[in-house]
């Protein structure tokens, strides 16, 4: 029983993994709070860190929860590496999915005969995995987005009504 149950626990661990290549120079660890995640264009004058992946893990449902379980996971990965940034690559689906499964069997054995049957079920909903670059910023104040548009116009008032 001992034996089975560790099984189960590596196998959970294995499904949760995360991984990282390094490629740059890491520094001292920091909060994954403070990693950006730069979805579109890079910023100017970084520092490849590492590459890196994750996936959503065997219990995530839902494509909003894996995808900010693979977000998460990479910016863990990133904070580990003292990178404060996370170029992010994009993502793929697993294989696999749900699925049932019947079987039927039966025999003779001494004189007698037996049979049995089975269902199985499986519902583990298919992984998400991403991919980043590990990337340390030297001044991120500076890389912040473009300032928000300025705010719509006032509507222009209805048409006049004909006074009475």
């Amino acid at each position: 029983m001992r034996v089975l149950l560790t099984a189960l626990f590596c196998l959970v661990l294995a499904a949760c993994a995360s991984s990282a290549l390094v490629t740059g120079t890491p520094r001292a660890p920091i909060d994954p709070s403070q990693v950006r995640v730069y979805f579109q264009a890079p910023p100017g004058g970084f520092e490849e860190i590492a590459l890196l992946e994750s996936n959503s893990g065997a219990f995530t449902y839902g494509e909003q929860n894996k995808m900010n379980s693979v977000v998460a996971k990479l910016r863990k990965e990133a904070a580990k590496l003292g990178a404060n940034g996370v170029l992010f690559r994009g993502t793929s689906d697993g294989y696999g999915g749900s699925g049932v499964s019947v079987g039927a069997g039966g025999g003779r054995v001494g004189g007698s005969s037996f049979s049995g049957g089975g269902v199985g079920i499986n519902v583990s909903p298919r992984q998400k995995y991403a991919r980043g670059i590990a990337i340390y910023v030297a001044n991120p104040a500076a890389v912040d987005e473009t300032p928000p548009p300025p705010p719509p116009a006032p509507a222009p008032d209805p048409a006049p009504q004909p006074q009475r």
